[in-house]
């Protein structure tokens, strides 16, 4: 089996491995719309070239249930495994939220070691560099309290 095969295989057991936790996740929410696609989200054209730039193809389980309520200005408490979508759910909404005309801060993203805010502000760029052109500043604080 050459190199090509077995990653293709490899991607295929992560796919069949993600979609079986996604299966097996129960969600309580008082939020019963859901979307099957990022373009029935209607996100801004250039943030939805970013996401589909950035490789995703359809929104994860937690995607599909929490982007719109937080675009909508709904509270919202997400909670998933590792590695099913959450850090794109809300760079996603707070992407879409930001006004890039306005040069002021327009959204705050808590993280709780300097790891996750790095990994968070990955995401944020890959998703928005090419197409947003959103400059950015990270400021990494430790709270000690």
């Amino acid at each position: 089996m050459d190199d090509t095969n077995k990653i293709e295989q490899i991607d295929n057991i992560n796919d069949t491995k993600q979609g079986e936790a996604e299966a097996a996740i129960e969600m309580e929410s008082n939020w019963d719309e859901t979307v099957e696609t990022f373009d029935e989200l209607n996100l801004k054209k250039d943030l939805l070239r970013g996401i589909y730039g950035y490789g995703f193809e359809k929104p994860s389980h937690i995607q599909q249930k929490a982007i719109l309520p937080i675009i909508r200005g709904r509270d919202t408490i997400a909670q998933a495994q590792s590695g099913t979508g959450k850090t794109a759910t809300f760079a996603i909404s707070s992407l879409q939220l930001v006004d890039v005309e306005l040069n002021e801060v327009q959204a705050l993203i808590l993280a709780p070691t300097r790891e996750l805010a790095q990994q968070i502000s990955v995401v944020i760029i890959k998703i928005s560099k090419k197409y947003l052109l959103i400059g950015f500043r990270f400021d990494w604080r430790i709270s000690q309290g």
